[in-house]
């Protein structure tokens, strides 16, 4: 079964910023999370804590195209 999973770190209205994680199966719509952190630093640094957990259990990064 193929998964995917994305994270995103977009900042707040106040400053401060989102952690925004997208997940589920390819081809369906998936399941979303948004995670808010007082400083942008925090979010940064628990974007790197998930993403060194989801490369251990198997997951791949990829570039997405952009046009």
């Amino acid at each position: 079964m193929r998964r995917f999973y994305c994270l995103t770190v977009q900042p707040t209205l106040f400053g401060g910023a989102s952690l925004i994680r997208d997940w589920g199966r390819i081809g369906t719509r998936g399941q979303t999370m948004m995670e808010t952190f007082d400083w942008p630093a925090d979010a940064t640094n628990a974007l790197v804590r998930i993403e060194r957990s989801k490369k251990r259990r198997g997951y791949r990064e990829t570039v997405e195209s952009v046009e």
